[in-house]
């Protein structure tokens, strides 16, 4: 769904009186991105003006009871479509880390522009307790980047820099 009427942000800055910022959403979307929505959920959104990712939301028929240290494959209900040279980037909810101990696995994960499969989340619990998840649970976020296509240019030595090989800790403990 599109919206056409003006939305509003608000907006503080320590050197500046609050204002709102008002403007026509087609403004503010950079892409449109092609997509199935197979649940009863609403499309992914961003929950605020400055929001980097839009919520997901598990598409479940029954609640999923994940145990400490259980991993799980967590369906949306979507099918997307994104240009060549983008990837969405799927990402946990920090929200769901710290009040329940749930994170995603292989994250940042990735979607490719030629991926049509629906997206699923990886899920596992950290926690020491049993945790629900119910349909329509926002349960990780997507973030639309543009990438770069590289082409490798085999060389017999690399430039030396100063940081060399150092990694791993290599720059102190704090």
């Amino acid at each position: 769904m599109l919206l056409t009427k003006p939305v509003c942000f608000r907006a503080a800055f320590p050197s500046l009186n609050q204002y709102i910022l008002c403007s026509n959403i087609r403004e503010v979307i950079g892409m449109k991105i092609r997509v199935i929505n197979r649940s009863e959920n609403p499309l992914p959104s961003y929950e605020t003006a400055g929001s980097a990712g839009m919520d997901l939301r598990a598409y479940l028929k029954n609640d999923i009871i994940i145990e400490p240290l259980e991993r799980i494959l967590v369906s949306t209900g979507l099918f997307i479509e994104i240009p060549v040279g983008y990837e969405a980037q799927i990402r946990p909810r920090s929200g769901l880390a710290v009040k329940k101990g749930l994170t995603l696995l292989n994250t940042p994960g990735t979607i490719d522009s030629d991926y049509r499969g629906e997206i699923k989340i990886i899920m596992i619990n950290l926690s020491d307790q049993d945790q629900t998840i119910k349909n329509g649970d926002r349960i990780a976020q997507m973030i639309i980047s543009k990438h770069e296509i590289a082409d490798w240019d085999e060389v017999v030595e690399l430039e030396e820099s100063t940081r060399d090989t150092g990694g791993f800790g290599h720059t102190g403990e704090n």
